[in-house]
């Protein structure tokens, strides 16, 4: 037996699960850390022209689209995070990824201010998307403990 799609997306439990996650959202701590993720990844995205690397394609192209996905995940986690609250995990696994990047693409170990520079920006991201995901947990244990 299929279930019907429209008949969950309507149900009184999910609709309310879906409003205590916006209420974890809507609290000044989480708005500013999801604030301050979008203004990381537009400065990740932004990088190669800000700190001048952008002579090393490889890091720039990552740290582009790298910062760019950031920038709509944060959007998307500010705008409805009671839909998206299960993708917070994302944003400190691009963290990590971004502090390793240097060193894990070929090109990109000749400039230390690349390495700084994603090495700041990575573990920025990574305390800010352990937050996000912390607020989440923190509000769901509180609606169902």
């Amino acid at each position: 037996m299929v279930a019907d799609k429209t008949v969950m997306a309507t149900h009184p439990d999910l609709i309310e699960l879906r409003k205590r996650y916006d209420m974890a959202a809507a609290r000044p701590v989480a708005e500013i850390t999801e604030g301050l993720t979008l203004l990381a990844a537009a400065y990740l995205a932004a990088s190669p022209w800000i700190v001048d690397f952008r002579a090393l394609p490889t890091i720039t192209v990552n740290n582009l689209i790298a910062g760019g996905t950031l920038v709509v995940l944060a959007l998307g986690l500010s705008a409805a995070y009671g839909r998206l609250h299960g993708l917070t995990w994302v944003v400190p696994v691009i963290g990590i990824w971004t502090i390793i990047a240097p060193w894990a693409m070929a090109g990109a170990v000749d400039t230390t201010r690349t390495i700084w520079s994603n090495a700041v920006a990575g573990g920025a991201i990574v305390v800010l998307g352990l937050l996000m995901t912390v607020f989440g947990v923190i509000r769901a244990r509180r609606s169902f403990g």
